[in-house]
């Protein structure tokens, strides 16, 4: 089948899971052509080189400046509209290279990414959405995690909603199974790349830290008053200053870093957290401010027993979890690991019933870690556009 993938490019979680299913399909055969933005674009064009019936066009999208650890939607809005005009102009010129360049696509896939979902609209395609995002949307959470942030929780869910809706099906991936409350919606375990699969928890004494923005100064004073060993990641610098160690990026060296961790420092993105609750590895999570589908995993990790959530990191903070890892770490004891083989096979029948000429399924017959209930009534749904309209 001739499917045309869409990757968001902010953030580079996206890219990392969407590199997994790409190569799953290339496996099965199908003709892909990936459409992508950011940094993800060179991730993939790299990853993907080689394969044949892969082709990756870059197209322009929208990305989030931050001040500090906090979203700063004034900036954000000003650099993307300053953007917009050339931004625009290459999409549509993608747009035509797809169109008039012979490849014809049957299907959509879509990882919270609007180029691709804008071509299945304007031809008529279904889209099977993956990612991680529409759990807040299309699962039922306790009120106790959700109700400290009532009108960020709602804004949020209505934002999710606006951006794939009425898709084929939704697989969404996560590390927390709330009950699906939404038709057309299968839970999957996180999408595990290969180097995470691959890799055995051997604990170390050592902390990770994942440090995205590089300009934080008081970072390593704090930690120098800690007494741990921390093995920081993200400051754009390498070198050793008493118990902290700079490391430079390094896909393997993180993922050894990881599985040895004691314990795990970084913000709420779902990619890292999830890789590190399969590997067991005990994580305080400090989400950036006003990304509430960060706060929602961070909420999760410590609901879960998984971790501790905070909304600023500093030495009493990081004293108070550590001196818990432990518990955590037992806990964690409890989350089984998957491989990718749920998903695939989710994949898989999708694909299937689109060649069948199947209507978008309400449940799949493969295993998931969570899927509709028949007997449960399910929030009103956008109308799905026939594909055969």
């Amino acid at each position: 089948m001739k499917i045309l993938y869409g990757v968001v490019g902010e953030g580079m979680g996206h890219a990392t899971r969407s590199r997994v299913v790409l190569e799953h399909l290339a496996s099965q055969g199908h003709e892909l052509k990936v459409v992508v933005s950011g940094r993800a674009h060179k991730f993939l064009t790299d990853r993907l080189a080689g394969k044949s019936n892969i082709g990756v066009e870059e197209i322009h999208g929208l990305s989030l400046r931050y001040f500090g650890n906090r979203l700063d939607k004034s900036e954000s809005l000003f650099h993307n509209l300053k953007k917009a005009p050339k931004g625009i102009k290459k999409n549509l010129d993608v747009y035509k290279k797809v169109v008039e360049g012979g490849f014809t696509p049957e299907l959509v896939i879509s990882d919270f990414e609007s180029w691709a979902a804008f071509y299945a609209l304007n031809h008529f395609l279904p889209v099977i959405s993956i990612d991680n995002m529409q759990v807040i949307n299309r699962c039922r959470h306790d009120k106790g995690i959700t109700k400290a942030q009532g009108m960020d929780f709602r804004i949020a869910k209505l934002a999710v909603k606006i951006k794939m809706p009425g898709a084929y099906h939704y697989l969404v991936s996560s590390f927390f199974y709330p009950p699906v409350k939404k038709r057309r919606t299968t839970l999957v375990p996180p999408i595990l790349r290969p180097e995470v699969m691959a890799a055995k928890r051997e604990p170390s004494d050592h902390v990770l830290v994942y440090q995205t923005a590089g300009s934080n100064e008081d970072l390593v004073p704090t930690l120098k008053k800690l007494p741990y060993r921390f093995r920081v990641y993200g400051m754009g610098r390498d070198g050793t200053d008493g118990n902290v160690t700079l490391r430079p990026f390094s896909e393997t060296g993180f993922v050894d870093d990881l599985r040895t961790a004691r314990a795990v420092i970084a913000g709420g993105g779902f990619s890292l957290m999830s890789e590190a609750v399969s590997l067991h590895v005990p994580m305080l999570s400090v989400p950036i401010e006003q990304q509430y589908e960060q706060e929602l995993n961070a909420r999760y990790l410590q609901h879960l027993g998984y971790g501790q959530w905070a909304s600023e990191l500093d030495q009493d903070v990081i004293a108070g979890f550590l001196a818990r890892a432990d518990d955590f770490a037992h806990n964690l004891e409890r989350f089984e690991r998957h491989d990718n083989s749920m998903l695939f096979a989710c994949v898989d029948e999708l694909i299937a019933r689109r060649a069948a000429g199947e209507a978008g399924p309400d449940r799949l017959d493969a295993d998931a870690m969570g899927k509709w209930a028949r007997d449960e009534p399910s929030e009103p749904e956008p109308a799905i556009i026939s594909p055969d309209a």
